[in-house]
């Protein structure tokens, strides 16, 4: 049976191997604190806005504690946490590991790649709305479950990797194996950073972007400046960026927010710099204006 190791089990690791184990999958959970001692004395819990599962067939422990070689690791920690769990991620992959981040960003799996050169490190992404509600229980708030990747460059494709799209699928998680990971993780991006800066900047969540008005032009307006980037980049995108989006911010429950937006809000760290300063960097790069996005840099 494949290994799965996940790392961190908030709104991306905790569904991603809370799926896996239901699905009978080996899994093992990195975690730490009071999430720690829960999933181990009670498991984890995942609410969906249909109904609710909770899974104990895992094995989780601290990093430190870790000492077997997973065949897949799911990185799902924040972007802020990723240089602090690299050297063991470096520790445990073997040259066959398989490394998948999942991570809120854009060119994150080149920049693991660079530091482990000796596994298969793809680019990824996932589209879920979920939060760590409490130790031990995930909020699921939409009903989308889906997790994309796919290698760079063609020449390091293996068949491993339609393979775990496969288990993938079969835990219910729509797994896609991507012939243009760069491609669609701008477009992951392109979701993920206008809904955290139009939520932090004018302090809205998803019920105000669903409706017509300002919170919702504002939301698509950045989505269509970082269109405008990935074209300056050379990317063809196959639809209509911010239709798009609209369509996934009118699937979610009204009272959604962003990780970035709960963290802020909170006093904790935060993606701000990989959310929203990254684009004007792009922007910047690429001779591309981006107004919004810099006012809304400017305020924060």
């Amino acid at each position: 049976m494949r290994k799965y190791l996940v790392v961190g089990a908030g709104g991306t690791g905790g569904p991603t191997g809370a799926y896996l184990a239901k699905a009978g999958k080996d899994v093992t959970f990195i975690v730490r604190g009071e999430n720690l001692k829960v999933m181990k004395e009670k498991g984890i819990k995942v609410l969906r806005p249909e109904d609710e599962f909770t899974v104990t067939n895992f094995k989780a422990c601290e990093f430190g504690d870790y000492n077997d070689t997973p065949d897949v690791i799911f990185a799902c920690v924040k972007g802020y946490s990723l240089d602090a769990v690299l050297p063991d991620i470096k520790r445990v992959a073997g040259k066959n590991t398989i490394i998948i981040p999942i991570l809120n960003g854009f060119g994150i799996g080149e920049k693991i790649q660079k530091s482990i050169p000796d596994s298969l490190v793809t680019d990824g992404c996932t589209y879920v709305a979920a939060e760590l509600k409490e130790p031990g229980v995930i909020q699921m708030n939409g009903g989308i479950f889906r997790v994309i990747f796919g290698v760079r460059d063609k020449a390091d494709f293996r068949n491993e990797l339609k393979e775990i799209e496969k288990e993938l699928n079969e835990a219910d998680i729509l797994g896609i194996y991507s012939e243009n990971i760069v491609r669609d993780v701008l477009v992951k991006f392109s979701y993920v950073s206008p809904a955290g800066a139009c939520g932090l900047y004018l302090g809205v969540v998803s019920g105000d972007m669903q409706k017509p008005g300002e919170a919702r032009d504002f939301f698509a307006g950045l989505i269509a400046e970082v269109s405008e980037i990935g074209k300056a980049m050379g990317i063809e995108f196959e639809e209509d960026l911010v239709e798009r989006n609209l369509k996934i911010m009118d699937s979610l429950v009204p009272t959604a927010t962003t990780s970035m937006q709960r963290d802020v809000m909170a006093g904790k760290k935060s993606e701000m710099d990989s959310l929203v300063y990254e684009v004007v960097r792009l922007a910047d790069k690429y001779g591309v204006e981006a107004p919004l996005y810099r006012k809304v840099a400017a305020a924060l």
